[in-house]
C-alpha cells in the first residue's frame, strides 16, 4: 500500500502525501503486478477499486491507467463481506468470511499470483501468518494517526529484498519474512515479482499471494532468494 512515513495506510485526516497518483509510480505498479491472477478484497476496498471496471471508458486515458484497468479486469476477484449483496464487476464472487485455510488451498491450486488488498483484510492475512511479501510505497509525510499498515499485536522480522526511490518523493520496498533460508542478501539486478503462468520464484506448489492495496504483500509458504537492487 501507499504508506505514510510513520506507517499509516489510511490517515485520520487528509491524504498520505505525495506519490500515490504519480504516473511513474503507477507504471511501476503495473509492471510489478501484471502477473496477478486473483485479488482478495474487503468490501470497502472492492467498492473503491471497482472503478477500474470502467476506467478504460474515460476520455483519453493515459497508457498506465489503461494497462492497469485491463490487467485488473482480466483477474479474478473475491470480496469478503457479510453485508454486500451483489457485485458490479466481472469474474467476481462474494465470500462471507475470511478463511485462512481456504486461502492456502486457493494458493496451492493457482498458477498466478494473488494479492490481498486493503489494510483490514490484509491484517487478517498477516495475523494468520499467510503473507510472503510486503510491498510498501512510502511517502515522506508524517500524518500522526489513522489505520496502520501493520496490525497491532503482530511481531514480524523482515528482510529487505529490493527498494527503489521515485522522483515523486516516495520510495518502494519489498520485504519478506526473515528466516534462516532467506537471510543471505546478494547484490545484483532485481528479479521480476513473478512470471505469471510460466516459471515462478517459489519452489513449492501453487502461487504466491500478495497483499494490501497497492498492497501488496505476498501470501503462502513459498521460498525466495533475496536479491537487492537500489535505485
Amino acid at each position: 500500500m501507499v504508506t505514510s512515513l510513520d506507517g499509516y495506510a489510511e490517515a485520520a485526516e487528509g491524504g498520505l502525501g505525495t506519490g500515490a497518483d504519480d504516473p511513474e509510480v503507477h507504471t511501476f505498479v503495473n509492471d510489478l503486478f501484471h502477473s496477478v491472477g486473483t485479488y482478495l478484497y474487503g468490501r470497502r476496498m472492492y467498492e473503491t477499486m471497482v472503478y477500474w471496471e470502467r476506467a478504460h471508458t474515460e476520455p483519453d486515458p493515459p497508457p498506465h491507467v489503461l494497462q492497469y484497468a485491463r490487467d485488473r479486469q482480466a483477474a479474478e476477484k473475491i470480496v469478503y463481506s457479510t453485508t454486500l449483496e451483489s457485485v458490479s464487476s466481472a469474474k467476481t464472487r462474494i465470500e462471507r468470511t475470511f478463511d485462512p485455510d481456504a486461502v492456502r488451498e486457493l494458493k496451492a491450486a493457482a498458477d498466478h499470483d494473488l494479492t490481498v488488498d486493503g489494510p483490514d483484510l490484509a491484517a487478517q492475512a498477516i495475523a494468520a501468518g499467510l503473507v510472503d511479501e510486503y510491498h510498501l510505497f512510502i511517502t515522506t509525510s508524517v500524518v500522526g494517526g489513522g489505520k496502520r499498515f501493520f496490525p497491532d499485536g503482530v511481531r514480524l522480522d523482515l528482510a529487505l529484498v529490493e527498494e527503489r526511490a521515485f522522483d515523486s518523493i516516495s520510495r518502494w520496498s519489498r520485504s519478506v519474512p526473515s528466516t534462516a533460508d532467506r537471510s543471505t542478501r546478494a547484490t545484483g539486478p532485481a528479479e521480476p515479482l513473478s512470471s505469471g503462468g510460466g516459471s515462478r520464484h517459489d519452489e513449492g506448489p501453487g502461487s504466491p499471494v500478495s497483499g494490501c492495496t497497492w498492497p501488496y504483500a505476498r501470501v503462502g509458504d513459498t521460498g525466495f532468494e533475496p536479491v537487492t537492487s537500489s535505485v
